[in-house]
């Protein structure tokens, strides 16, 4: 600092002369000494810095749903990468492995590969030098591959890998269908939901091509996909969560819960869902191809119906007469059935907690919806869960500690024993 008759001057490390920060030089229309430089002052508390950099409630709407979907693309893609690997690895190591060594992901790649192998070499070194090669089994080119390589050794040396699979088109097919969102995920931009929705199932066509494919059952009806495939353990049999039953609906049509079964169970009131949105005549169809069903509704003439009324605001009789003609309409169908006996309807008279559809629940390709019911709430509105039973999809192999499905199966067997047949 240099003292002078003006006063206390600041001079910059480059000779230039500072502004004093005395109140006379406040704001930028005070003139400074010539060769001054001027410094913009810390802006105060609540200026415009502050919205430009928040993020509102819209925005990390949009910022949680591009995460949800790139995590599910991710974990297709992921699945589908690491298989076409072990397939790959499966038929050409035994064939260059013998004469090349560790090297034999560069002799099978040949010359046509020649660029794309030796920068997996390369990154692979680079990955050993900084330590980012976490696990052993990852010490190899074959890690380093991307789903395009990995495809390209495959082309290469299809007449090794064709008595393995039917048709060289399906999985070409399928891989060019996931490269636009493998692109996406990437370079973490935004994935659509037709995008998302075609990736899923090009991964679970292209796993069932390269043999891991779900034997799971109930996957013809609801089909299980990689979500749940690695984390449904959290959730124990939940597979599916609705807000209502329209939402439901939408994404699990009818046709797809009640279509192709060989056993059905239902409990509840009035049993909407089945009533009005399977048609009779599909019913008639289900049953004559074999299909047992067991329908249990709430007495339309007992008190439980009367509370029910009540707690929805109802007019008085409004509820029972809904029940009553949803009974009568599976009367008619069970009278066109050659075997009605495989066609029961009881009612029972406790208060009911709940109502569930289970479908095929005496085997291991279950599946179930159930609802609780709430006070001042349509069973329309009330939220939904989708059940998968049998076995768990995740972790099979420990114990198994069972899951809701088993519980409202009982259940449904309980109210049934105690309640009376309609004739």
């Amino acid at each position: 600092m240099l003292g002078g008759a003006e006063g206390v001057r600041r001079v910059s490390s480059g000779g230039r002369e500072l502004p004093t920060g005395d109140e006379g030089h406040e704001g930028s229309s005070v003139d400074g000494p010539p060769g001054a430089v001027s410094l913009a002052r810390p802006m105060e508390m609540g200026s415009q810095i502050g919205p430009e950099l928040d993020w509102g409630t819209e925005a990390w709407r949009e910022v949680r749903t591009r995460a949800q979907r790139a995590g599910r693309a991710y974990i297709w893609l992921n699945l589908v990468e690491q298989r076409l690997r072990a397939v790959v690895a499966a038929v050409l190591r035994p064939i260059y492995e013998p004469v090349h060594a560790d090297d034999w992901v560069v002799a099978a790649a040949g010359p046509a590969g020649q660029e794309w192998v030796q920068r997996a070499v390369a990154v692979r070194e680079v990955s050993r030098r900084k330590g980012y090669l976490l696990d052993p089994a990852d010490d190899n080119v074959l890690s380093f591959l991307t789903l395009p390589q990995l495809r390209e050794l495959m082309v290469q040396h299809w007449p090794c890998f064709e008595p393995y699979f039917d048709d060289r088109r399906d999985v070409e097919l399928a891989l060019d269908e996931l490269e636009v969102t493998r692109n996406v995920v990437s370079r973490n931009r935004a994935l659509s939901t037709a995008v998302l929705a075609q990736a899923e199932r090009a991964s679970a066509k292209l796993l069932d091509i390269l043999g891991a494919g779900t034997d799971t059952p109930s996957a013809r009806r609801l089909p299980i996909d990689a979500v749940e495939s690695l984390v449904g353990d959290r959730y124990a049999d939940v597979v599916g969560v609705h807000s209502d039953r329209v939402r439901l609906l939408r994404q699990f049509p009818a046709e797809d819960i009640f279509g192709g079964a060989r056993r059905l169970d239902a409990i509840g009131i009035g049993l909407n869902l089945l009533v009005q949105n399977f048609s009779g005549r599909r019913l008639v169809r289900l049953a004559e191809s074999g299909c047992r069903v067991r329908l249990l509704f709430l007495n339309p003439a007992s008190s439980a119906v009367k509370r029910r009324e009540r707690e929805l605001g109802l007019k008085r009789g409004e509820l029972s007469r809904s029940v009553e003609m949803n009974i009568l309409h599976m009367r008619r169908v069970r009278a066109r059935l050659r075997d009605p006996g495989a066609f029961e309807i009881q009612v029972f008279d406790e208060t009911p907690r709940f109502t569930a559809y289970l479908v095929d629940g005496d085997g291991a390709d279950g599946i179930a919806v159930v609802q609780s019911y709430l006070r001042r709430t349509r069973g329309m509105e009330a939220p939904v869960l989708v059940l998968r039973g049998g076995r768990r999809v995740v972790k099979a192999d420990e114990p198994d500690e069972g899951g809701l499905f088993e519980t409202y199966r009982e259940e449904f067997e309980l109210a049934w024993a105690d309640s009376r047949p309609v004739s």
